[in-house]
C-alpha cells in the first residue's frame, strides 16, 4: 500500500505518535518490513525526552556505542531512518483517535492534520509533560532568557554565575559537569536529603568541601532583579532566615508533570496511567494500536530505551501481521536480504 493524500486526509499504513529515540526506530523497522508511515509529535522538533530534557548528556548503554550524547543518538537514528522517508508532523498533538468498523483508524491533530491508518503505534514517552517551573513573582519575564528548566546547549553557561536549583539527578549532574566550567555554581535545595544518586551526592558534598560550589538548604521565594536583568535569587532557609545568592542564569530542574493527555481517552486500557500491552506483539486492549517505551508497561517492565528498541521490532511485525493478515511472515536479516538491502538502498554484498 502506497502512501496517499485524499482530500486533505492522509492515508497511510501506520501513524506513530511520538518521535522520540523509540519510535524514531519503530520507522527503520517498519520499514525494512516495506511499511510507509508517518510520524506525529508535540514537541517541534525529535527526539523527545533525550533532546528536550538532557540533549547533552551521555548515555552508556546503547549496544555497541560506547559512549554517546543524547542529540548525537537522535541525530544517527535520524540519518538511519532517511531512506524510507516517513512523513513529519511536528509541533502536533494527536487530540483525537477513533476505530472505524473496517479496522482502520481515524487520527486528527489539534492542529487540524487528519489521518487515516491501517494501525497506530504509541511511542509518547511519559505522554504530555512540562517542567515544573519556578513559582515567584515575575519569574516569566526571565523564561528561556535566565531562568531555564532544561539545557540545550551547555556551553551557553560556561563562564557564568550560575544558580542551580534541584535535588534530583538532573540537578546533581549538572551541577557536577557545570563545576569547575561555569565562573561560579551554587546549589539550593529545599531540604538536606537529596534523591540524586549517593555517587553524585558525595562527590556534590566533596566540591562544596573543597571550596569549588556553594550549596544551600532552603527554597528560592524572590528574584533580585536590576533593570530588565536578573541578578540573583533570595533563598530561603530553614530557619526562615533570607541568603541573596547572585547569578546570572538560574536552572531549575523541580521534576516533570507527566500527563497522559488525550490518551487517557482512548479507550485503552490503563495501569497507573501507562497503557498495558501483551509481550508478544505490545499490541494493546484496541487491536491494531500498540504502545511501545516508556508509555507502555507489562510484567517485567524496564524503562530503559534499549527495551524500547526491542519492543519497537516486536510491534512492528505486530503492525505488518494487523494490516496485511493474509500475508506469510517470515525473518529476513539485513545482511543477506537483497530486499532489505534495497529498501535500505545499500548495494548487494560481493
Amino acid at each position: 500500500m502506497s502512501e496517499a493524500v485524499n482530500r486533505d486526509v492522509i492515508n497511510t499504513e501506520c501513524v506513530i505518535i511520538g518521535a522520540g529515540p523509540v519510535g524514531l526506530f519503530a520507522v527503520f523497522e517498519l520499514g525494512l518490513l516495506g511499511i510507509k508511515c508517518q510520524v506525529v509529535d508535540t514537541l517541534a522538533h525529535p527526539g523527545g525526552q533525550c533532546t528536550e530534557l538532557y540533549p547533552d548528556k551521555p548515555i552508556y548503554d546503547i549496544p555497541a556505542l560506547p559512549v554517546c550524547g543524547a542529540q548525537e543518538l537522535v541525530d544517527r537514528l535520524l540519518e538511519q531512518i532517511k531512506p524510507f522517508n516517513a512523513g513529519m508532523h511536528l509541533g502536533q498533538e494527536v487530540a483525537e483517535l477513533a476505530r472505524r468498523a473496517d479496522g482502520r483508524f481515524d487520527l486528527v491533530t489539534g492542529t487540524g492534520t487528519r489521518f487515516d491508518a491501517g494501525a497506530v503505534i504509541i511511542a509518547a514517552g511519559l505522554g504530555s509533560f512540562q517542567a515544573r517551573r519556578l513559582m515567584v513573582p515575575e519569574a516569566d519575564r526571565f523564561e528561556g532568557k535566565q531562568i531555564h528548566y532544561r539545557v540545550r546547549s551547555a556551553a551557553e553557561f560556561h563562564g557564568h554565575d550560575l544558580l542551580i536549583a534541584g535535588g534530583g539527578d538532573s540537578a546533581l549532574d549538572w551541577t557536577l559537569d557545570f563545576c569547575g566550567k561555569a565562573r561560579s555554581v551554587t546549589l539550593v535545595h529545599r531540604r538536606a536529603e537529596f534523591r540524586a544518586q549517593p555517587a553524585s551526592v558525595a562527590r556534590m558534598r566533596d566540591l562544596v568541601a573543597a571550596g569549588r560550589l556553594r550549596q544551600h538548604e532552603g527554597t528560592i521565594n524572590a528574584l533580585t532583579i536590576d533593570g530588565d536583568r536578573l541578578v540573583g535569587a533570595k533563598v530561603l532557609g530553614p530557619d526562615k532566615t533570607l541568603t541573596e545568592v547572585g547569578c546570572e542564569h538560574l536552572l531549575a530542574f523541580f521534576g516533570l508533570h507527566p500527563k497522559l493527555g488525550p490518551v487517557a481517552n482512548w479507550a485503552l486500557a490503563l495501569e497507573k496511567k501507562a497503557i498495558t500491552v501483551d509481550t508478544e506483539k505490545f499490541q494493546t486492549s484496541v487491536p491494531g494500536i500498540f504502545a511501545i517505551g516508556d508509555i507502555n508497561t507489562y510484567p517485567g517492565k524496564k524503562k530503559l530505551i534499549v527495551s524500547g528498541f526491542h519492543e519497537a521490532a516486536l510491534a512492528s511485525f505486530g503492525v505488518q501481521h494487523h494490516v496485511y493478515p493474509e500475508k506469510r511472515q517470515f525473518l529476513q536479516y539485513t545482511t543477506t536480504s537483497p530486499i532489505m538491502r534495497q529498501r535500505l538502498g545499500v548495494a548487494p554484498p560481493d
